[in-house]
């Protein structure tokens, strides 16, 4: 066992062993390779998110909470989902301390096992008929799982990535990571779809909509190869050993780089808030108050994502060439107009459902390709590794946690027009965000003028 000390000045120690096992040549690794890891890892835990997203419409709801209503169960199951986003910030404090002592390597295995164990073991999940409350107990302790070892995947190779970007491209090196969401959807939703469409229901709940759970754990499997072949790269190591990818405190952290860590949380508002409206909440709605085949609905999302990927893609172009957070407001504005009709194109048929999918995506895709590290580059060197998976944390908890609960809340009693405003709430605070950062960087300019 590895000391902080020993891990402060000798990383290799950890890191290079760790890959070297896997990987036995240890030549170095070109950007492309961090790329392909980097779009590889995060496919693998959008992928998770999404499988159990799913199953929280489809399956979870007659599964788990027979007892009530399909609504309430429903929302309860939404309930649920939020679970792994509060237990997402106590991940990071646990693993945080794995890592300044025995090293990323040891704590990317153990996260992603977690991970990967968490969402296969709800592949045997018995129903409530079976074993009674205690179905809820065992899906709340697995979806707790998630959300700690979501916390403790955070590997900093986003960071390695964009600080390797030249300064012309930062938006474009920016996107990347970001490709993992609509990839991992796209995954997730073809492989529900194709069970739904060719089972029989009682086939489906007997034991089709277990397969993708067993297929998540596979997948984090090669997501583990993928990331441990990078934390021996020599950008890596020296980053590292700069400090700049080295964790800290998480109490330190906050003290030093609260502001920024608070200004980063809530910037991406806008784009998390629409994130869970063009994918969870919309399944809800149509799966509980429409008499559409869910397994249609899903190619729908499964073609939204795709024409995600192309816009997370363009969101690259446009910020290298506008400014990113010139894009992101441009983006909040556009979102705040299309919370004003959009949610209610979801009862307006098969037309309205496939225009509210593909113009939600291309917001989506724009919004969320520059929301990661929006003001990353704030954080100084010593506290940009830990102020960066701090800040994922909280923004994915105040903005996308209890979204799919919220939206289906307020629609189901107020509306359609009601998740439009839930909506909005979340661009106008982006909206807010920008500007107070951009006044506190033009009141330190004037200061250091």
């Amino acid at each position: 066992m590895s000391s902080p000390a020993a891990s402060t000045v000798s990383p290799q120690s950890t890191l290079a062993q760790d890959a070297a096992r896997l990987h036995a040549h240890g030549g170095p690794v070109r950007p492309a390779e961090i790329a392909v890891g980097v779009i590889i890892g995060r496919t693998s835990e959008f992928f998770d998110f999404f499988v159990y997203a799913i199953a929280s419409v489809v399956v979870f709801p007659a599964l788990v909470f027979p007892f009530v209503d399909p609504l309430t169960g429903t929302l309860y199951s939404f309930g649920l989902f939020a679970l792994a986003f509060i237990a997402r910030p106590i991940g990071s404090l646990i693993f945080i301390s794995i890592d300044r002592n025995q090293g990323r390597g040891a704590k990317l295995i153990i996260a992603l096992f977690m991970l990967g164990s968490s969402t296969v073991a709800i592949a045997f999940l018995p129903g409530y008929d079976s074993i009674g409350v205690y179905s809820i107990i065992v899906l709340a302790i697995c979806r707790i799982l998630q959300g700690l070892a979501l916390g403790g995947s955070w590997d900093g190779l986003a960071s390695l990535l964009s600080m390797n970007a030249p300064k012309n491209r930062k938006g474009w090196y920016a996107m990347i990571p970001q490709l993992g969401a609509p990839l991992g959807l796209i995954v997730a939703s073809a492989l529900f779809a194709y069970f739904l469409h060719n089972l029989s229901a009682d086939d489906f709940f007997a034991w089709g909509w277990r397969y993708p759970f067993f297929v998540a754990f596979a997948i984090n499997v090669v997501a583990l190869f993928a990331r441990l072949r990078i934390v021996v790269t020599p950008e890596f190591q020296r980053l590292f050993e700069n400090r700049e990818l080295q964790p800290e405190p998480v109490l330190r952290t906050l003290r030093t780089e609260g502001r920024f860590v608070a200004i980063g949380a809530f910037v991406p508002l806008a784009s998390f808030a629409l994130f869970h409206m063009v994918t969870v909440f919309p399944l809800s709605w149509i799966f509980l108050y429409t008499n559409e085949l869910p397994a249609r609905f899903l190619v729908f999302e499964t073609i939204g994502a795709i024409v995600g990927v192309f816009s997370v893609i363009a969101s690259g172009i446009l910020a290298d060439r506008f400014g990113r957070r010139t894009l992101l407001a441009a983006c909040a504005l556009a979102i705040a107009i299309f919370s004003g009709f959009a949610p209610q194109l979801l009862d307006a048929g098969s037309v309205g459902e496939a225009t509210f999918m593909i113009l939600g995506f291309i917001l989506l895709g724009l919004s969320f390709g520059q929301s990661s590290g929006a003001v990353a580059s704030n954080f100084s060197q010593t506290f940009r590794y830990t102020g960066a998976a701090i800040t994922s944390d909280l923004a994915w908890l105040f903005g996308a946690g209890f979204a799919p609960l919220a939206a289906l809340l307020l629609a189901s009693n107020f509306g359609l027009i009601s998740a439009g405003a839930y909506l909005l709430s979340g661009a106008v605070c982006t909206l807010l965000v920008l500007l107070i950062n951009r006044r506190l960087e033009v009141r330190e300019e004037s200061v250091v003028d």
